[in-house]
């Protein structure tokens, strides 16, 4: 198929799909005697393994590793060991995130209700504070 063709079957723009050629993430193509590229069916499923992977957080060197190297079929160890590296770095950044956000909440809380009578100024040096403390506390 035509870059077009596969441009519509993937849903991806052409340019993007020259992208993944040109990065070494789709196999290089059968070119015809005027120059169009042309795919085979597999194009079609290698491209939605690569959107697939780049909307879980991989990266495009970490796509280029866990590929199938051939038709022939996936390295296995290879494969099920950068699986478990992301889940472990989601994990990471969801601690990470929550950290952020009970950060965000803390703020929130302080400037929604301030103690009565103090000046903005004394509640927000109050509010840092406080988030230097939990941030300190995080770090443990």
């Amino acid at each position: 198929m035509k870059i077009g063709q596969l441009a519509k079957r993937s849903g991806l723009a052409a340019s993007r799909i020259r992208f993944y050629e040109a990065s070494g993430l789709l196999s290089a193509v059968e070119r015809t005697s005027n120059g169009y590229r042309t795919y085979g069916a597999e194009a079609v499923w290698i491209l939605e393994i690569i959107t697939g992977a780049q909307q879980a957080g991989f990266s495009l060197e970490e796509i280029r590793s866990l590929l199938p190297l051939s038709a022939s079929g996936w390295q296995h160890d290879e494969l099920l060991a950068g699986l478990k590296r992301k889940v472990a770095e989601i994990e990471v950044l969801q601690q990470r995130l929550a950290h952020n956000k009970a950060q965000l909440l803390v703020a929130i809380e302080s400037i929604e209700n301030p103690p009565p009578g103090q000046a903005c100024v004394d509640n927000a040096q109050q509010l840092l504070e406080r988030l230097r403390e939990r941030g300190d506390a995080g770090d443990r």
